[in-house]
């Protein structure tokens, strides 16, 4: 009798383990399942956040197809000019090499894209390379991109402050010939701010460590002086 005993008690032992076993894995999976479920619902609105964030990109009129740039004229050589508006650099080679761009552009030598970047904001305490880009999407929005522009270099603050004030920057868009109250109002909506981070991260992408950075037809120029700027262009026009 307690032999049987004995054994029925073991073999309800082992029945038991054995539902425990079961139980255990039913939860194990069902752990997975939902882990599974989480990582895919995870992946899937991942996705669709970047193409939306990738589709708010709005360019400014007269951007180029890729939407990275501003572009003045349609000669056969393409200069791509990378530039901060912050950067004092920049202003020099505006002030040098600008009119030469602008020269090769009125005889359809070339076409040029203009790349605002905001590359400097470390050196502003209000981020003041994005500000500036992006009221100069607010001018090429008007048809005033390259007034606008030289109206930043020849204002340029300097490093380390605030910048330009938003006030400021509106004024200068008039002496540029633009409307006031349409500048404002692009500028204060921050219509193009979404834009100048997108015109930075595929320089950025593209290889472009610094500002100035002239390219031309896909070749990155050393000597960016005026000489410099016409031979390049010459050779890439054989």
């Amino acid at each position: 009798m307690s032999s049987r005993k004995g054994r029925r008690d073991a073999a309800r032992v082992v029945r038991e383990q054995l539902a425990r076993e079961r139980r255990r894995k039913r939860t194990l999976w069902t752990s997975v399942a939902a882990v599974s479920v989480l990582v895919v619902a995870g992946l899937i609105g991942w996705s669709v956040w970047s193409s939306q964030r990738a589709g708010q990109v709005t360019a400014p009129t007269g951007s180029n197809e890729a939407g990275t740039g501003i572009v003045s004229g349609t000669g056969p050589v393409t200069i791509d000019v990378y530039e901060d508006f912050l950067c004092p650099v920049c202003k020099q080679f505006e002030q040098a090499t600008g009119p030469t761009l602008e020269e090769l552009v009125s005889q359809g030598l070339a076409r040029v894209v203009y790349h605002p970047v905001a590359y400097l904001n470390r050196y502003s305490t209000t981020e003041y390379s994005t500000r500036s880009s992006a009221a100069a999407g607010c001018a090429a929005e008007g048809g005033r991109y390259r007034e606008y522009a030289k109206q930043l270099f020849d204002q340029q603050p300097p490093e380390g402050g605030a910048g330009l004030s938003d006030d400021q920057l509106t004024d200068l868009a008039v002496q540029a010939g633009l409307d006031r109250d349409g500048f404002a109002s692009c500028q204060r909506e921050g219509t193009f701010t979404r834009w100048t981070e997108h015109v930075t991260e595929e320089a950025s992408r593209a290889g472009i460590t610094g500002t100035p950075t002239v390219v031309v037809d896909g070749e990155t120029v050393t000597d960016r002086t005026p000489n410099g700027i016409k031979a390049a262009v010459e050779a890439a026009s054989r």
